[in-house]
């Protein structure tokens, strides 16, 4: 097991994951509606239904999922603004790392011409969002085509296999697991990996925010995220079994 020459600020060791808790269907009008806790870190996810595809997808007998992603106004120490009429370049960015992680593991031609909106909203963010936005959003995700199946709506499981995401990163040069805000403001590399349960990537968002890294770093880095992930994907199998 690693250890870090330096304790972590709240008693983790360096392949350790912060406490994983989910609140379901605070929302009752959607299909299918969760809060992932990791940490201090708490993402509202939803799943909405909709008839029809964007235009672009018409008449191909296949369905869409689209996902978006918001810090909302108390989440962060300082107020956030609500983007409105212009999203941000790291509010797109999210989003549509998001919908390309939901969507590779999604047959869209169980959808039928029907699309999935996935709304990842942010309560509170001590780093590690848009990790967590994706490993609860996908438990929402298959919660919701559960229901669909359930009521008739569908007739194949659209969600052909599981996808989890988690941070990485150096920090003095020492790799650790599953950052929070203090470890992520002063990381020299920051990666999150998005994996399937086969364990194949399915996506690498990393930058050397200080010192440029190596190829052994990035590997350890990439053997740190991996049992991190095989738990996330536990985890999101022991939250499906509990009941409605």
């Amino acid at each position: 097991m690693l250890t870090s020459p330096q304790s972590r600020a709240d008693g983790r060791l360096a392949d350790d994951m912060r406490p994983l808790q989910i609140t379901w269907d605070p929302m009752g009008f959607a299909l299918s509606s969760l809060i992932i806790r990791t940490g201090r870190t708490a993402v509202l996810c939803s799943v909405c239904v909709e008839e029809g595809v964007p235009r672009w997808r018409k008449g191909q007998g296949k369905g869409w999922l689209s996902a978006e992603y918001r810090l909302l106004p108390g989440s962060t120490p300082q107020r956030q603004n609500r983007e409105l009429l212009k999203l941000s370049g790291r509010t797109q960015e999210i989003q549509r790392l998001i919908g390309r992680s939901l969507r590779a593991v999604i047959d869209m031609a169980a959808l039928g011409e029907t699309t999935l909106r996935i709304d990842c909203d942010v309560i509170q963010a001590d780093a590690g969002t848009r990790t967590a936005a994706i490993t609860g959003a996908w438990i929402a995700l298959k919660r919701g085509c559960d229901r669909l199946l359930e009521q008739g709506l569908l007739t194949h499981q659209p969600v052909i296999d599981q996808v989890a995401a988690v941070s990485v990163g150096l920090v003095d040069s020492y790799p650790l697991l599953d950052l929070d805000y203090s470890e992520d403001s002063k990381a020299d590399v920051d990666l999150n990996v998005v994996m399937g349960s086969n364990g194949h990537l399915l996506e690498l968002q990393g930058t050397a925010e200080g010192a440029p890294f190596s190829r052994n770093q990035l590997n350890d880095l990439l053997n740190l995220a991996e049992p991190g992930l095989q738990h996330l994907q536990a985890f999101q199998r022991s939250a499906l079994m509990q009941e409605d």
